[in-house]
């Protein structure tokens, strides 16, 4: 059977008062007293730490650090994983650069779960190395099958290759197959 419609509307005791605010979210004045409106802003400002400080640490790097070579003064402008730099030079513009001698665990393309903390690390010890150097030398050694420019550097008048295979960052690489980091 159909419902009849009747033109009578039925009307509650409140039918013609408003909400007295918006049922989605709290006041402006609860807001701040509620614990997840806190934890939100610290995850979103680890975030962006995250995502800015490196960016901060290479550029602040590549203003006060000039490299020191044969025929040109380059300066690193982002460190990209424990072996893979980016430089600019003023005869040869940007330069994507692999430093040689030695090979770290990959940043881009783990194979495990280890090897990505492991690459993390690598490239914030390289980082590190370059912040306290005193002297930072370059000799590139020509380019590899990726176009990358291969560069030798010494920091202090020591191979950088030497350090970062004594801090257990890398490993001795001369070319050829890589072996693996996982286990």
């Amino acid at each position: 059977m159909v419902r009849r419609r009747t033109n009578v509307m039925r009307h509650g005791r409140d039918c013609r008062r408003r909400p007295k605010r918006n049922k989605g979210l709290p006041p402006r004045r609860h807001r701040f007293a509620d614990p997840r409106f806190y934890l939100r802003a610290a995850i979103g400002l680890a975030a962006v730490g995250l995502v800015v400080l490196p960016g901060i640490a290479d550029a602040t790097l590549s203003v006060l650090r000039p490299l020191e070579g044969k025929d040109e003064n380059c300066r690193i402008y982002q460190i990209v994983d424990g072996d893979t730099v980016r430089m600019w030079c003023p005869g040869s513009g940007n330069l994507s650069a692999r430093l040689t001698g030695f090979d770290t665990p990959e940043l881009f393309s783990p194979q495990c779960v280890a090897e990505l903390v492991a690459a993390v690390k690598a490239k914030w010890a390289l980082r590190g190395m370059f912040w306290r150097a005193d002297q930072v030398r370059i000799t590139r050694e020509g380019t590899d099958r990726y176009g990358r420019t291969l560069v030798a550097a010494h920091i202090d008048d020591i191979p950088l290759a030497r350090r970062m295979i004594a801090d257990g960052h890398a490993r001795r690489y001369g070319g050829g197959t890589r072996q693996p980091w996982c286990a």
